[in-house]
């Protein structure tokens, strides 16, 4: 009788011992939407060499997929309304949303869909993506920063934040009036939170 309760917990004790380790269970991607009471989605641009001037759009929205355990598998794609320029002149952002700019009435939307999404740091990225302005597509590159991810203080709403840099050339999307003296590169600058669906 020992003889047989010696050799069953020595075959469970073996079996057990070659049996592949769990794998920890890996998190489902997430679906956000981006909060447009914290969006900001702003420019920089030169201006004749004297200085540089900062602007901003203030109707955006968007809807980022967000796995972080796997962040290359993560998705976004952002709207921007043309027409809600603003840089703090109401005669300036008149003529920025006329044909020789922004043209909001013929491309009332600019928008950015991610193609892919590479890791390069604990916390960093570099979000590839189709940007189109004025009816013109062409691949952007952004540099990304995952801030923090969980429930909101102020919201009590499970939240991620996220900030983003990033350069275009209005040029290359058909915005040419005034280049060189009002700067053809636009530096891109973004900061937003995104809510869990």
């Amino acid at each position: 009788m020992k003889k047989m309760l010696f050799a069953a917990l020595l075959a469970t004790t073996t079996l057990a011992a070659a049996a592949p380790a769990a794998r920890p269970a890996m998190a489902a991607p997430v679906s956000y939407k981006i909060d447009p009471a914290h969006l900001s989605v702003a420019f920089i641009v030169d201006h004749l060499g004297f200085s540089k001037l900062i602007g901003r759009f203030n109707s955006a929205a968007g809807d980022v997929t967000f796995d972080k355990d796997a962040v290359e598998k993560s998705s976004v794609s952002v709207a921007i309304d043309t027409a809600s320029v603003d840089t703090n002149h109401a005669k300036r952002d008149e003529h920025l949303r006329s044909p020789d700019f922004f043209n909001a009435k013929e491309f009332p939307k600019m928008t950015f869909k991610s193609t892919r999404i590479e890791k390069t740091g604990e916390r960093t990225g570099k979000l590839h993506g189709d940007f189109t302005m004025l009816g013109v597509t062409k691949p952007v590159v952004l540099d990304v920063t995952f801030n923090k991810d969980g429930v909101s203080p102020a919201s009590k709403l499970e939240t991620a934040g996220f900030s983003a840099r990033g350069t275009i050339k209005r040029s290359d999307f058909g915005m040419k009036y005034g280049v060189p003296a009002i700067g053809d590169e636009i530096q891109l600058l973004i900061e937003a939170e995104a809510v869990k669906s």
